[in-house]
Formats: C-alpha cells, structure tokens, sequence
C-alpha cells in the first residue's frame, strides 16, 4: 500500500560507497531519534554494522535469520522497551515486526523492490505519531530511486550528505535497562510478581520500572538506566513468587 501520510518525512541522501557508515552516523546525530530500524539487505551487513555502531559507542542490536527464537525474543524485547535505541535488521528479520513506537526508519540500503521500500518505511509514523524515513543511495543505485518515484507517483526530496556534520562526544544512549529474570509463565511467574518484588523495599519507585516481557523459562523488566544497579541488588537479594530466582543485567 502506498503511504500518503502527512506525518511522514522522507528524506534521501546521496553518498559515496565509502561513506555509507559515516553518513548513518551523522544521521542518527543529526535526527538524534529515540528508536530507529536501520534496514539492511543482507544479514552479514546487519551484524557487521552492528559491531561498527557498538564501536562507536551506539547501543545497536542485529536482527537477522541466523538468531535462534530466544534471542530474537530477547533483542525485541530489548528494543521495544527503550534498552536499545537502533534496531538493524533484514526484511525478513522485520516480518511481523510490531513496535508501537519507532521515530525513524532508515535504509542504510535501498531495497531493489519499490514496494518493499514503502513497507519498510510504514513503521514509522503511525497513529498520528511524526516519521522519519531516511535512505541512503549511492550513484550507482539511481535506478532504485527512481523505481521507487515511479511506484509512489511522486519525486523523492534529496539532500545533500555534506549538510550533517558529525559531532564530537555524542552519545545516544536509551533510557532503559534490561534485566532477564530465570524464570517464567512456567514458574507461574507474573508481571505483578516482579512489579511486587522491585517496590517491596520503598526504594524503588513505580515509574523507575517499564515494560515487563513474561516467556515460558525466562522474565525481562526494563529499568531507567539510573536505578540498575539497585534493581538488580533488590532482585537479586529477594524474592519472586516465594523464591531466589537467577537475575541478570543484560
């Protein structure tokens, strides 16, 4: 389907092969946006730009098909619980993705089919929420860009890479912590038993706690960044459900 949404901002940016990672760098700085899937096209890409972001001091996740479903479940949960700010992925990493928020889509590639450039691009921007869609292309990729103009019956805005400088000490760092809890529905475990054990000692505080993921062996709740340390003290110490459990910082 095609997305005329007045929400959405694409923007697209010419480069050269050479500086495709400064050039995502630089947008992600510019933009600074809160969550962001970084679309690859293939999976070796996905986990090779990963490791150039950490490097970098971003906090990126890889989502590929060489994952087993545990840490498929676990980097989602990471991800859509604001403990990780950038999300690379492949399109069939991405199917049945869904992640309520997500401020910028940005195609570190462009795909070679117009129409599952706009599929990618339509995570963004939902509900009346603002998107922001950015693509990188080379001269050499032209012919995608003007498949996709021809698809969407109307002509990309490009600008030029040149305008986005890269700034020193920047950091985009999540808000959020993730703790992973060794047990699960099967321990009979609930998101209330782990909201109980976390404020049991006054000193934390419900808003210091977010999102709560129940799987079958295993439990994550996402912490501001500030309190970790205690969290995973107070969880540690305690108990959930009557028992010590396993509990670690992700």
């Amino acid at each position: 389907s095609l997305h005329n949404n007045d929400n959405l901002k694409q923007v697209f940016y010419e480069i050269s092969q050479s500086s495709r990672n400064s050039t995502l760098i630089k947008l992600i700085q510019h933009y600074n946006p809160q969550s962001s899937v970084v679309f690859c096209n293939r999976k070796q890409q996905c986990k090779d730009l990963a490791e150039a972001l950490w490097e970098q001091g971003f906090h990126a996740i890889a989502l590929h098909g060489d994952l087993e479903q545990k840490e498929r479940n676990q980097k989602l949960v990471q991800f859509s619980n604001r403990s990780s700010s950038i999300l690379i992925a492949t399109d069939v990493a991405a199917r049945g993705l869904d992640i309520k928020e997500i401020h910028a889509v940005i195609n570190y590639e462009l795909s070679a089919d117009p129409e599952i450039h706009i599929h990618r691009i339509g995570r963004t921007g939902r509900a009346g929420n603002e998107g922001l869609a950015l693509s990188l292309f080379t001269p050499s990729e032209a012919g995608k860009v003007n498949a996709i103009e021809d698809y969407q019956k109307q002509a990309v805005h490009i600008e030029n890479a040149s305008s986005l400088t890269l700034q020193d000490n920047f950091k985009l760092k999540p808000e959020m912590t993730t703790l992973c809890i060794s047990a699960g529905r099967k321990d009979k475990i609930r998101p209330g038993d782990i909201l109980g054990a976390l404020t049991a000692t006054g000193k934390l505080k419900g808003p210091q706690i977010g999102k709560i993921d129940i799987f079958d062996k295993l439990a994550y709740v996402a912490i501001k960044q500030a309190c970790a340390k205690l969290a995973l003290k107070i969880l540690s110490e305690g108990k959930i459900k009557g028992r010590q459990r396993r509990v670690r910082k992700l």
